[in-house]
């Protein structure tokens, strides 16, 4: 298992070196540069900007460069934790991610657990539930939140606890604490906004993910193994959650491995929708104003996100399932 892990995390380094060359030839590709976009800012708002001004711009932000030049003084920063300048925002890439990770991993965590939960139980009630009322209702809820987009709800949901429950909705803080200092009141009302959003994101994974472990379910307890416990006297609850509970939850340890870098980017949409300051928008906003050294960053550390993933996955895979070896 340790030579599989060594090996793994050699792919990984590779991988990474090839994802970030990709990525900063992916985002240089669209024609135009920041300094172009910006320049056109200005003009529209009235500045007559001389090409002496336009190519101090291009000094500043180091576009004067050629392109493997500022690939390379990127990449070599970003290995000693120096990611860049942030054009729009002219601040440190590192203080724009981690001003905006921790409110985004918060949710993207809390709704990670929601959708495990409710997915896990709705799945296996479902599944030895077979034919009855609220397996029908369970089916028809899955198909529901498969077919309404994240954003449909996220409105729904906004116009509902607005009317209903008076509350204020977007963001993730009222405004009398948007900007005050952390407190229980703070914490509080942070979680008071966090449902909507937690819900819109865990709605469609939960669906999904409960159904995937009641169609796995169905199969593992017509199996040999299964029969056989049944027969020695076990109980129905000891043969569904210690025998076959542990091989029908493999697609979804793997589904676990792949839903890592949504707990960085935080559904952009939904958060876009909801105005939530995550690191979403910001990254979204990033490949707009083609703010390269700001979206690389974003880039790298999604790509991070989902190889450790796999690997936390493939390792978990082992533990659940003793047939299953790396060496």
């Amino acid at each position: 298992m340790i030579n599989y892990i060594l090996r793994r995390l050699g792919y990984m380094a590779i991988t990474l070196v090839i994802v970030a060359i990709l990525g900063y030839i992916i985002i240089e590709l669209p024609p135009g540069s920041y300094v172009e976009s910006e320049v056109s800012r200005l003009r529209n708002l009235g500045g007559n900007l001389s090409q002496t001004q336009i190519d101090a711009l291009y000094r500043r932000y180091g576009l004067d460069k050629p392109e493997y030049e500022r690939f390379w003084i990127w990449i070599t920063g970003f290995v000693r934790g120096d990611f860049g300048q942030a054009f729009a925002y002219n601040l440190p890439v590192s203080d724009l991610i981690w001003s905006r990770l921790g409110l985004t991993l918060a949710f993207s965590i809390l709704s990670l657990i929601f959708t495990w939960v409710i997915a896990i139980a709705a799945g296996v009630y479902s599944a030895t539930h077979r034919y009855t009322i609220p397996d029908y209702l369970i089916t028809v809820l899955q198909f529901i939140g498969l077919s309404i987009p994240n954003f449909l709800l996220a409105l729904v949901l906004m116009v509902f606890a607005q009317n209903v429950f008076h509350m204020q909705v977007g963001g993730l803080f009222s405004s009398e604490f948007e900007k005050a200092p952390w407190s229980i009141a703070r914490v509080l009302d942070l979680m008071n906004h966090l449902w909507i959003p937690v819900i819109v994101i865990g709605a469609s994974g939960t669906a999904w993910l409960s159904r995937v472990m009641r169609a796995n379910l169905l199969d593992v307890l017509n199996m040999q193994y299964v029969q056989t416990a049944r027969a020695k006297g076990l109980t129905e609850s000891v043969v569904t959650w210690k025998h076959a509970f542990r091989n029908a939850i493999h697609p979804l340890i793997m589904v676990l491995g792949g839903s890592l870098p949504g707990l960085i980017s935080g559904e952009t949409i939904v958060a876009l929708v909801l105005n939530l300051p995550t690191a979403g928008p910001l990254y979204f906003n990033a490949l707009i104003q083609k703010d390269m050294y700001l979206a690389g960053a974003f880039l790298v550390f999604l790509a991070i996100a989902l190889l450790i993933g796999n690997l936390l996955a493939d390792i978990l895979l082992a533990w659940v399932d003793p047939r299953i070896r790396y060496e």
